[in-house]
């Protein structure tokens, strides 16, 4: 198997816009079969070439989002086969409705709708005092710990993909950091498949319900951190240390221990960015994080981003 420090060649992106998972592992093979370690390191061995990666390799100058043009389409698709991210940068008064055609162009239709969204499929993420907004980070200066949105979704209603777009910044901090999760698996089939067949259990992680003054607006959710859906990878997590439920079990443990320590590792797999107005994320539910941040006092000055939860995951045309 070759080592975990890549090579990145001149030019990591295919000529064509097959799936690079469902391409090189061939009908029927999946690369995440623990049985199908060939199909593995294959596929590992591909993917690892194309890093180390840098967040202005991965950014598209979109002109107008509202109509992008095919090139500005088609170079968001490949870097999200490639990497399952992809920043962009527009004009910097760009708003909701600039952002939610540009999700649309690249095939995110079905909203997710979790609590605090509005009619249109966005929220807004800023500081909020008070109310039921006010309860939850996200809508605080607070750092937020590494996580994949929605992860106390019901299993039939998970997010696969997710848009967000920065209207104004913080004036300190607010650092995003994001991991694609192919890399955590990487990381962790590596070191031990025995933690990927723990953390593929159905019953691994919990997350309990939601009670609002003593009323549950949303149910437990149970579920695994690694699945396989459609032939893709698809990963719920939260590094939460309060309402969270993990199974009792010592590989569950073992492998929770490892996930935390790459999750904390300052390799060259984690892509950091700090937003600045205009520019914004497309992805496949990667792992993300954000540090906390300062907003001086003003009216309409404070850090804004609009976010978008999609049911589609961003899959590049065969």
């Amino acid at each position: 198997m070759t080592p975990m420090k890549p090579v990145k060649p001149a030019d990591f992106l295919a000529s064509s816009h097959a799936d690079p998972l469902v391409a090189r592992a061939g009908a029927g093979a999946s690369p995440f079969d623990l049985d199908n370690q060939e199909g593995y390191e294959k596929w590992r061995s591909e993917k690892l070439k194309k890093f180390p990666i840098s967040p202005e390799d991965l950014m598209v100058t979109i002109a107008d989002p509202r109509l992008p043009t095919r090139k500005e389409k088609n170079a968001i698709l490949d870097l999200c086969s490639a990497f399952n991210m992809a920043f962009y940068v527009t004009a910097p008064e760009a708003g909701k409705d600039d952002a939610l055609a540009l999700a649309k162009f690249v095939g995110l239709e079905q909203f997710d709708q979790p609590l605090c969204t509005g009619e249109d499929g966005l929220t807004e993420i800023t500081v909020v005092e008070g109310g039921r907004q006010g309860s939850y980070i996200p809508y605080t200066d607070k750092p937020l710990s590494w996580h994949t949105d929605g992860y106390y979704n019901k299993s039939d209603e998970q997010v696969r993909s997710f848009l967000l777009h920065c209207r104004r910044a913080a004036d300190e901090g607010g650092l995003s950091e994001f991991l694609d999760p192919e890399i955590a698996y990487i990381r962790l089939r590596d070191e031990n498949p025995d933690f990927i067949h723990a953390l593929m259990g159905g019953d691994v992680l919990t997350i309990p319900g939601n009670l609002e003054n003593g009323v549950e607006v949303r149910g437990a959710a149970t579920g695994p951190v690694f699945t396989v859906l459609e032939g893709r990878l698809h990963m719920r997590y939260t590094d939460r240390k309060r309402h969270i439920e993990w199974k009792d079990d010592a590989m569950v443990l073992a492998a929770r221990q490892k996930l935390t320590a790459v999750l904390n590792d300052d390799h060259e797999f984690i892509v950091r960015w700090r937003l600045t107005p205009g520019q914004g994320i497309l992805c496949n539910n990667v792992l993300h994080r954000r540090s906390g941040f300062t907003d001086y006092p003003g009216d309409d000055q404070g850090r804004l981003l609009y976010r978008a939860r999609y049911l589609d995951r961003i899959i590049p045309p065969l």
